[in-house]
């Protein structure tokens, strides 16, 4: 398929996971990907033959230079995350600020700066990462708040945005196999492989899932496929309750 021939996509925490693999899936399609990573993407950027940016997403003023240096940009995916978790009761406020300062205060920053490229040219696709923590998730008060915010922005800026032929969704994956999962499995003391087998034991589809199968659901909304849906939500999850 060769859905983005001709588009320019700019993808952000594309150095692993499904930051990687969303890159990778949209060059196979056809797009030219910028790669942003605060520590930047080489790596990913050589494999898809794509560009690499060194951008702190929290930094409003870099994330605006960047998109000012774009003649246009097509699809915007806001993948870049952290995790700092704790019980509530041990949280510090460095915790809780750094996880919404890059998981939803940078997203804001990419959103809105990308949005001064598209509505003049009244076309962008916009999808964010969420996560099936903004259910709640023990010991991610910082994170399921910050994944719970990326779907109510998600759902305002659809309205805001949509005169403008600029579609914004959102992903919320479930238990992926990624290097952040394993860092999860580390602080509750469980080994990775195991911490997987139990996670698929809750699956309806008794496994774990994969970046590329994020991937290929953000393609899909990032496509002309997905042209009537906006303000939406998926969770990719295996089925789980």
């Amino acid at each position: 398929m060769t859905r983005f021939e001709g588009r320019i996509a700019v993808v952000t925490g594309a150095a692993q996971g499904i930051g990687a693999a969303t890159a990778r899936r949209l060059a196979a399609e056809g797009a030219q990907v910028v790669c942003l990573d605060r520590n930047g993407a080489e790596a990913t950027a050589a494999e898809v033959g794509g560009t690499s940016v060194v951008c702190d997403i929290t930094d409003q003023e870099a994330v605006d230079a960047f998109f000012a240096g774009l003649d246009r940009v097509d699809v915007l995916v806001n993948n870049a995350g952290i995790t700092r978790d704790n019980l509530l009761f041990k949280m510090s406020k460095s915790d809780w600020d750094s996880v919404i300062d890059v998981n939803l205060t940078g997203a804001f920053h990419c959103i809105q700066a990308a949005q001064r490229i598209m509505v003049p040219r009244r076309y962008g696709k916009i999808v964010s990462l969420s996560s099936r923590s903004a259910l709640g998730a023990r010991g991610q008060a910082n994170y399921s708040a910050a994944k719970a915010g990326i779907q109510a922005l998600t759902a305002t800026v659809a309205i805001e945005l949509g005169p403008y032929n600029i579609n914004v969704n959102a992903v919320a994956p479930g238990y992926i196999a990624t290097a952040m999962t394993a860092a999860t499995a580390a602080r509750v003391g469980a080994d990775v492989a195991e911490h997987q087998r139990l996670a698929a034991e809750r699956t309806p589809l008794g496994r774990v899932g994969q970046p590329e199968e994020v991937a290929s659901v953000v393609a899909f909304l990032a496509s002309e496929d997905a042209s009537y849906v906006s303000g939406q939500t998926l969770y990719i999850n295996g089925g789980a309750r």
